[in-house]
């Protein structure tokens, strides 16, 4: 399966993350044993727009919009996921890249984990997940690693708006096998024995991740944001949202 994504007036190919990219992240070591390392368990479409002028406009203010598409799958007893990762800092700043996510279609579960400062022993210091539906949108905070759950049984589409101009971090999740838990298919969340400490898991609505002053109403299309791109200033400079 190699599915592309029209969008406006443009047609987009996707990265392909397969299992053998995030061999390392997997919960079911006895599933992993003897899968195929092919399977492809989901679609990325990065720097999408609907058209010249917008790709214009989104470049111009240090942004990215990407489309993510994850049909219904298990690893095992595992539900499937994305590989997760962290986001560095901007230049000069102590805060990381924030993000904002929507689910176009499905279910999302996203699992947020805040790392301990460094040099400081714990691991992880908070935990939270937010269960999204169609038309929600979630903001990934500064400082926080972030892994997306697809734990329906209908494919998972969703959006995120993100700054352009730095690259994820997935090397610390590899080094510990993976999140703080897992989502496992019969309801449970497991901890990962890999972290020093984590604390149990928070749950947040959808709009509890909000950011005042900027309008993310189920109704309304989060792509449409780039009409306003002051609005989207937290994702390339956080230190003027969060405090």
């Amino acid at each position: 399966m190699n599915p592309k994504v029209t969008f406006g007036s443009k047609t987009f190919s996707p990265v392909v993350r397969k299992l053998g990219d995030m061999k390392e992240v997997i919960y079911d070591r006895a599933f992993l044993a003897s899968a195929n390392m092919d399977m492809e368990l989901y679609y990325m479409f990065r720097g999408v727009s609907k058209n010249e002028a917008d790709a214009a406009k989104i470049k111009e203010h240090g942004l990215r919009y990407d489309i993510t598409i994850m049909p219904p799958n298990t690893l095992g007893s595992e539900f499937v996921k994305t590989a997760g990762h962290y986001h560095p800092c901007p230049p000069g700043s102590e805060m990381t890249y924030p993000e904002i996510y929507e689910v176009q279609e499905g279910e999302a579960h996203y699992l947020l984990q805040r790392k301990a400062e460094e040099g400081v022993k714990g691991g992880i210091t908070d935990v939270v997940l937010v269960k999204a539906n169609k038309g929600d949108k979630v903001v990934i905070p500064p400082n926080y690693g972030h892994v997306t759950i697809n734990a329906s049984e209908m494919t998972l589409k969703m959006a995120n708006w993100v700054a352009s101009g730095f690259s994820s971090i997935y090397e610390p999740l590899k080094m510990r096998k993976g999140a703080a838990y897992y989502e496992l298919t019969n309801g449970e969340f497991i901890r990962n024995e890999n972290y020093e400490y984590t604390p149990d898991i928070r749950l947040l609505k959808p709009s509890d991740t909000w950011i005042h002053g900027i309008e993310l109403n189920k109704e309304a299309e989060m792509y449409k944001l780039i009409q306003e791109p002051t609005d989207l200033i937290f994702l390339t400079n956080p230190a003027r949202v969060f405090n």
